[in-house]
């Protein structure tokens, strides 16, 4: 009774705090708290999400194509700069400290010099992507192969498996919870990286449609293309979990387990 009671309330406390932020803005923009110029109301929010939505899913077409190319190239980088900073100690110091500054410099100074460097077509936008999201891939995946079970290790290298061998059996499977992690973080970063790189140059895309909408005074729009950025970033993530659940089965019957 107990644990079912903790699972319906996990599973609702997420709504109810929806449901309070919204019910605090209502309150906000009803009683003119704040002028309804500078936070349009919910309900002309939700207007301008279904009267636009057409529009918004039209534009969404290539922040997702940017989003999704710069995710995978960024995951593939992850994987072989993890794999190597995992199996030579020396690529690991001279590569770590390269990635850990990478981190500090601000995504907003870096895309203008991407425009300037390979136009206001689709590139810059796709390196952008690359560069927020690689991290926490790379970052994952080294840990994940570093937490790898020695004695197991071990055990594999006295049958006489190969480092392959060792890295196919041991490594990936110890990494992959760590692996999908840093997915879900990627994913969210993936979308947003493309809107900021859109922000600064670009002919499509929803944060072009932003930039229009904002000139134009209308943040009734500006609200709702957010508020679908948030559904894109928060489905991306839900897929990355389906996704997990059906690459790690043994996850799930550790959870029943316990």
């Amino acid at each position: 009774m107990t644990k079912k009671l903790q699972s319906i309330t996990n599973k609702t406390a997420p709504v109810a705090a929806l449901a309070a932020v919204i019910l605090i803005w209502f309150i906000c923009c009803n009683f003119e708290i704040v002028p309804a110029y500078m936070l349009p109301s919910p309900a002309d929010v939700a207007k301008a999400f279904s009267v636009n939505f057409a529009i918004m899913m039209k534009q969404a077409v290539y922040t997702l194509q940017e989003a999704v190319y710069g995710l995978g190239i960024g995951i593939i980088l992850a994987f072989f700069a993890a794999a190597l900073m995992d199996r030579f100690s020396f690529v690991h110091k001279a590569v770590y400290p390269v990635l850990i500054i990478t981190q500090t410099i601000p995504t907003i100074a870096i895309a203008p010099l991407l425009v300037l460097w390979m136009g206001f077509g689709m590139a810059p936008k796709i390196t952008l992507v690359v560069i927020t999201t690689f991290f926490p891939v790379a970052i994952g995946l080294l840990d994940g192969f570093k937490s790898a079970d020695n004695d197991e290790i071990n055990m594999l290298r006295s049958m006489g498996a190969g480092r392959l061998q060792i890295f196919r059996h041991i490594k990936l499977p110890s990494a992959a919870g760590s692996f999908f992690s840093g997915l879900k973080i990627s994913a969210s970063y993936a979308v947003v990286g493309a809107v900021i790189s859109e922000w600064l140059g670009g002919f499509n895309g929803l944060g072009v449609y932003m930039t229009r909408v904002k000139k134009a005074y209308a943040f009734d729009k500006m609200f709702a293309v957010i508020v679908f950025i948030s559904v894109i970033s928060l489905l991306l993530m839900a897929f990355i979990g389906v996704l997990q659940k059906a690459v790690m089965p043994w996850e799930r019957k550790n959870r029943k387990g316990n």
